[in-house]
């Protein structure tokens, strides 16, 4: 299928953003974001996971979801289930970001220039296009 619709052309012109920003930055809104979903209750909800079905299924491979059956199963502490979840989505995000720069029909927006200066970019690209 995808052979397939690659052969026509798209209905729609469209145009591709991507989103860059300083690593350090990326990293720290990571480990601020597993934070938050560990304070919101990620490890209840594995529980209740692990008990709805009977086998580790595909959907508990997800990010942090192994590293807190982990945890559960005492095979790791808390806080190394908490620095392997970061770290394994650092990881993640690593390899998105590789995967998107070698695609050059993305057109990068800078996090640090705020939301103004991109979406005036935006828009000078949609303008040109």
């Amino acid at each position: 299928m995808e052979i397939l619709s690659r052969q026509n052309k798209p209905e729609y012109d469209f145009l591709k953003f991507a989103i860059d920003m300083k690593r350090e930055i990326l990293y720290e809104r990571i480990n601020k974001r597993v934070d938050i979903m560990l304070e919101s209750g990620l490890v209840d909800e594995v529980k209740n996971i692990l008990k709805k079905y009977n086998e580790f299924s595909t959907a508990l491979q997800a990010l942090g979801y192994k590293e807190v059956k982990e945890y559960i199963d005492n095979e790791i502490t808390y806080d190394e289930m908490v620095e392997k979840i970061k770290q394994e989505t650092r990881r993640y995000a690593k390899r998105q970001l590789t995967w998107f720069r070698k695609n050059n029909d993305y057109i990068w927006l800078d996090a640090n220039n705020g939301t103004q200066e991109n979406v005036n970019l935006i828009l000078k690209e949609l303008y040109s296009a």
